[in-house]
């Protein structure tokens, strides 16, 4: 599913969740990640814990992760990693939509991949939380169809210059919108969306989709349905996938145990010809200080390993 020459490789998120996370850690966490050969950095996108949430986590009902009561800003992250690094993707997965505008986030998007000369993987997705949207001024119940206005509006601004767009919720004034993205015609948008109208939307707007946890035969019979969806011209859709070392609000499992799924994951990515597979430890109980943050990379390289073959 991958394209052309691309070869698998392994991803990770940054620390970005909870009270032991630093500047200092986010920083030698990059620099020791990218040396040691991993693919991908990778942000999410959450700025407040609500006490009494209507919906809870994932609209389930339940109270979020602790992990969510401190959470580092993933644009500003980013930025701050492309300074400290030069060969590692830099990616969302995902920016929720609802808690931005295009065309300011057009212009902080731009300058990620201009800071890291290209490196920028934009992830998109409608989130879940209500009481994040009403802060951001938006609506859980109408971020569907926003997203339908979303995308078109913020791809605008990586247009030529003057820029101009007027949508259903969204209007641009003729105007310049710089800087541009270094890479053209514009980085490569990764979808988070799941629901039939967001499988329709990833189709439609998206290069690459986010299936985290799913099994590849699910996998593959979802991006075959999506690919059939897209325009004839269009490449087929990559994959990005995810593992959780440790999936937020379950029990911890034995870390053998973990790696041993984890690998078994990688080369099931490499076999399958995904783009990436991404390991995210922030739900992970082993770590505990920043100190754990940097051990966990030699960790888990036999991860790495297995997608080499």
């Amino acid at each position: 599913m991958a394209s052309g020459d691309d070869v698998t490789g392994v991803g990770i998120c940054l620390p970005q969740l909870g009270s032991h996370v630093t500047s200092e850690v986010i920083r030698d966490f990059a620099i020791k990640a990218e040396e040691l050969g991993y693919s991908g950095l990778w942000v999410q996108d959450h700025f407040m814990y609500p006490l009494s949430p209507a919906r809870g986590y994932g609209g389930r009902g339940v109270m979020p992760p602790e992990q969510y009561r401190s959470v580092y800003a993933p644009t500003e992250t980013l930025a701050y990693v492309a300074a400290v690094t030069s060969r590692v993707r830099l990616g969302t997965s995902i920016l929720v939509a609802g808690n931005h505008w295009p065309v300011p986030l057009a212009q902080r998007l731009a300058t990620i991949d201009q800071m890291s000369q290209g490196r920028l993987v934009a992830g998109l997705g409608v989130g879940w939380s209500a009481e994040e949207h009403a802060a951001a001024g938006t609506e859980v119940t109408t971020r569907g169809r926003r997203m339908d206005d979303f995308v078109p509006a913020l791809l605008a601004c990586w247009g030529d210059d003057p820029v101009s767009y007027d949508g259903p919720i969204f209007t641009i004034p003729l105007s310049y919108v710089d800087p541009k993205p270094v890479q053209r015609p514009r980085p490569l948008l990764l979808s988070g969306m799941w629901s039939a109208d967001g499988l329709a939307r990833t189709a439609k707007w998206f290069d690459a989709w986010n299936p985290a946890g799913l099994k590849p035969t699910k996998v593959a019979e979802m991006i075959e349905y999506m690919n059939g969806l897209r325009d004839p011209d269009r490449a087929p859709l990559q994959v990005f996938s995810r593992s959780f070392v440790q999936a937020p609000l379950t029990p911890r499992q034995d870390d053998a145990d973990v790696l041993r799924r984890l690998v078994s994951d990688a080369e099931a990515a490499r076999q399958n010809g995904y783009v990436e597979l991404t390991l995210e430890h922030n739900f992970w109980e082993g770590i505990e200080s920043p100190a754990d943050w940097i051990a966990l990379l030699d960790r888990f390289l036999p991860v790495l390993d297995a997608v080499r073959g």
